[in-house]
């Protein structure tokens, strides 16, 4: 039985549109996402769901088995709503995470970035498209079902998450708190793709000692700086050897499906002076079956390889700490019903094959499906190249065909009375 006709005079998109835009105006960067969740809460409530909001601390979470690592700290509302089913259906969990990356330069955003600007088909801002669209589709989805009248067997649970930038405390949380279900779909930006697997990520400080002099005499010093530029230059050759070398056929025709990026780096403290110390913080994929200590101890042996070429750095060499959060990568599921459902229903709304490929990201699936065993995917709106990206949006025809997919999903996977 199709639904989609009966959910499609349900889909307001003027409704989707507002709710995204409101979201947006209400910046939620790591560790400052309260008002957008109660914003979340109030919405879920409105639409029937059996909201609970609770306060996530992380220090009260490090001790459990699997704790993700976080680097923000402060305790955050996170937010899930229940929408039971009246028989003895599956329960799907829909997953978004409402917090955001800074909008950091605003003078180069072309429209503001929590202005919620409406440009043709767009729609601007920090979140809209990582990931308060896919969020928003959620609740176009449920409110598509509940407006139709159809009695789902199987219940629905949206699941409105802190800290995925900072690596998974708010899904964490939630599915330590009992929140969980037979499957999972992440509303990630895909551009409508079905992701039934993500790459992982680990995050690293490499610290370079020199020593100081004064600017005038610095042959007398030791440029840290200059010290790093052959431990960048192998960073740069073991991403290449990796990427030759590490193969999924679910990543097949990607020319760096596990990128090595230095995002920070940090020297010195006075003009006048000879840095004797860089810091450089940056991420390193992990391939999917990698282990992520494996990947771990091959960045540093390529540090410590450079460092044996330059008799400054034999003693002290430099230094690779591992920081923040951990991201492995997801345990793929691609015959999933909920998987085989979601393509059906892309084809039937776009008129085409499913796109079915890996994410070179990390996100919170792998927490489901490696910690808790709950299968999933990624599936949403948006395009990953705009996200953490100045005058980021989303496209709103995408929204809404990612909300009716969303819809038709719901009401196959979890059956209908």
């Amino acid at each position: 039985m199709t639904f989609a006709p009966q959910l499609a005079r349900h889909m307001d998109r003027d409704w989707l549109i507002e709710t995204l835009g409101a979201l947006v105006r209400l910046p939620s960067v790591t560790g400052d996402e309260d008002a957008a969740q109660e914003c979340m809460a109030r919405t879920l409530t409105d639409l029937g769901g059996r909201v609970d909001a609770w306060r996530v601390d992380p220090a009260d979470l490090k001790a459990e088995v699997g704790y993700p690592g976080a680097r923000v700290d402060s305790p955050r509302l996170n937010v899930v709503a229940d929408f039971p089913g009246g028989g003895d259906g599956p329960t799907l969990i829909l997953n978004g995470h409402i917090d955001t990356v800074t909008a950091g330069d605003e003078s180069r955003w072309a429209h503001r970035p929590f202005g919620a600007e409406v440009v043709d088909d767009r729609l601007y801002g920090r979140g809209a498209t990582d990931m308060k669209g896919g969020l928003v589709a959620i609740l176009g989805a449920v409110r598509a079902i509940r407006k139709a009248g159809i009695r789902l067997k199987g219940s629905v649970q949206v699941q409105s998450v802190i800290g995925e930038e900072d690596g998974g405390v708010g899904a964490f949380a939630a599915l330590a708190r009992g929140h969980r279900g037979d499957a999972v779909i992440i509303c990630e930006p895909t551009q409508l793709a079905v992701i039934p697997v993500h790459a992982g990520v680990t995050i690293f400080r490499i610290t370079v000692p020199g020593r100081a002099a004064h600017g005038c005499v610095r042959a007398e010093g030791v440029d840290a700086f200059e010290r790093f530029l052959p431990i960048h230059t192998a960073l740069k050759a073991l991403e290449e050897e990796r990427n030759r070398t590490v193969r999924h056929p679910l990543y097949d025709g990607m020319a760096l499906p596990w990128p090595l990026s230095i995002g920070m780096v940090q020297a010195g403290n006075w003009p006048a002076i000879v840095p004797e110390r860089l810091t450089a913080e940056g991420r390193i994929g992990v391939g999917v079956g990698e282990r992520v200590e494996d990947v771990r101890r091959q960045l540093e042996q390529a540090v410590e390889r450079a460092a044996k070429s330059d008799p400054w750095l034999v003693e002290p060499p430099p230094t690779v700490a591992w920081i923040g959060g951990v991201w492995e990568p997801s345990r793929p599921s691609p015959d999933h019903p909920v998987v085989r459902i979601l393509q059906r229903a892309v084809g039937d709304e776009t008129g085409k094959p499913a796109r079915v490929c890996g994410a070179t990201y990390g996100s919170d699936l792998r927490l489901f499906t490696n910690a808790f065993g709950i299968p999933g995917v990624l599936f949403g709106p948006g395009d990953i190249r705009l996200a953490h990206f100045t005058d980021e949006y989303v496209s709103l025809s995408e929204l809404e065909a990612a909300a009716r997919v969303l819809a038709a999903t719901i009401c196959e996977y979890c059956g209908a009375l």
